[in-house]
């Protein structure tokens, strides 16, 4: 109700009944039960999920989260009123389509507000994570929060620590990829949650950076920029990287006076790759984001020197997992920074120019025909088959021929058996 009156396409749709699941469930054979003991029912229909919820009033929250017991309701009001916040408590008669609201939604809606339904400490005391849903809905509609949920929100920041890391990592990573991470993480630091959720991105602020490079600010600055430049439906690992990507500054920084030039971050990547995979294990990511993420961090700083690199060394560098992710956070990196997109047009150009059978051409030579050729086995492969690739990669050798000759040229000396 609340995207079609704000008049954008609903993401999903959820139904309230007075039917019980049970009876929900009978109707419609395809349905799931994804919540039965809360009432909740899933039902696919048309490529949707439509979840249907039996009006209900919660009693108790003792785990921060789940109601300790609940009471089916007779009446929408009813069910309304346990909701979180003013604007997700309209509802629609289906066969009516007028709005019932029963708790100022409306009106809250039209004033760009986000407030809590009743009492707010009591909605955050029964699901913490509803703190971080006020900053996201406050951010993704451009609203204010009210300002008693606001101070509600501060009085309970410090219980965020009961929600699990995997409810955090997912509301944080709608933060980030709903079109709005800046006004997001501004609002996260107003209401005091960023310190609690993820300090390593509070530390910072007030971060200094030499200005001949970065004449925006401080890294927090710096960081916001770039979160500004993501749009609604960034991939989640792209939009975690742009975050993450300086984080190993605050710890490496050296002031003109420590250094006796210019503000520094000597080795900033490789405290920051670790910092990283220390957030993405605490907030227990996939393995597989976890890499990505990494290696976006680990390989930021590689654009500055992609001109002067070796053919081969470019073409390995561009055969990165998800390297157009490497590429958008280096252009974002730079509008963010002093401006200057010389590194990014280069590698586009080459990516352009450059035949794919070319930036990762098939193997001329394997292990096998190295012991055909005559080779012991052994960390020598290793060195052979690298420094064949390059060769390949520089365009020194084509062939099979060509291939074995360089071979025998450069290591005929080093293993090869009598």
């Amino acid at each position: 109700m609340r995207d079609l009156l704000l008049g954008r396409e609903p993401a999903d749709y959820d139904l309230a009944t007075d039917a019980k699941p049970e009876q929900v469930a009978s109707l419609f054979p395809e349905s799931v039960s994804v919540g039965a003991q809360f009432g909740v029912i899933l039902i696919p229909r048309d490529g949707l999920k439509v979840e249907v919820a039996t009006f209900r009033s919660d009693v108790g929250h003792s785990d921060g989260r789940h109601p300790d017991r609940v009471v089916y309701a007779n009446t929408p009001q009813e069910d309304v009123r346990r909701r979180d916040f003013t604007i997700n408590g309209l509802l629609m008669p289906h066969d009516t389509g007028e709005v019932l609201d029963f708790v100022g939604g409306r009106a809250d809606l039209q004033a760009k507000v986000i407030r809590a339904i009743g009492e707010p400490d009591r909605r955050f005391a029964e699901d913490k994570l509803r703190m971080m849903r006020a900053v996201r809905f406050a951010a993704r509609f451009g609203f204010q929060i009210e300002p008693a949920t606001f101070r509600a929100v501060r009085r309970h920041v410090e219980e965020i620590h009961q929600v699990s890391p995997e409810r955090l990592r997912e509301e944080l990573t709608k933060l980030l990829t709903e079109g709005a991470a800046k006004r997001a993480f501004e609002l996260l630091d107003e209401t005091w949650l960023l310190e609690r959720v993820l300090p390593e991105i509070g530390a910072m602020k007030g971060v200094q950076q030499p200005s001949q490079y970065h004449p925006e600010g401080d890294v927090w600055i710096h960081t916001l920029m770039m979160l500004e430049g993501l749009p609604a439906g960034t991939r989640p690992t792209l939009a975690w990287g742009v975050l993450l990507h300086d984080v190993g500054k605050p710890p490496t920084f050296q002031s003109a006076a420590e250094t006796g030039d210019r503000i520094r971050f000597n080795n900033h990547v490789e405290v920051g790759v670790r910092m990283a995979e220390a957030i993405c294990r605490r907030l227990r990511f996939s393995n597989e984001d976890t890499e990505q993420i990494l290696a976006l961090v680990d390989n930021h700083m590689k654009f500055g020197a992609v001109e002067g690199m070796r053919t081969s060394t470019l073409k390995k560098f561009v055969r990165l997992p998800r390297f157009d992710e490497h590429l958008a956070l280096h252009r974002l990196d730079c509008l963010a920074s002093h401006g200057h997109l010389d590194s990014y047009e280069f590698v586009r150009r080459f990516l352009v120019e450059t035949p794919p059978e070319r930036v990762r051409p098939e193997r001329l030579l394997t292990g096998d025909d190295l012991q055909d050729m005559g080779f012991r086995p052994g960390p020598l492969f290793s060195e052979i088959l690298e420094a064949l690739e390059d060769a390949q990669l520089e365009g020194q050798i084509k062939t099979r021929a060509e291939a074995e000759r360089f071979v025998l040229e450069r290591f005929a000396s080093k293993g090869r058996q009598g």
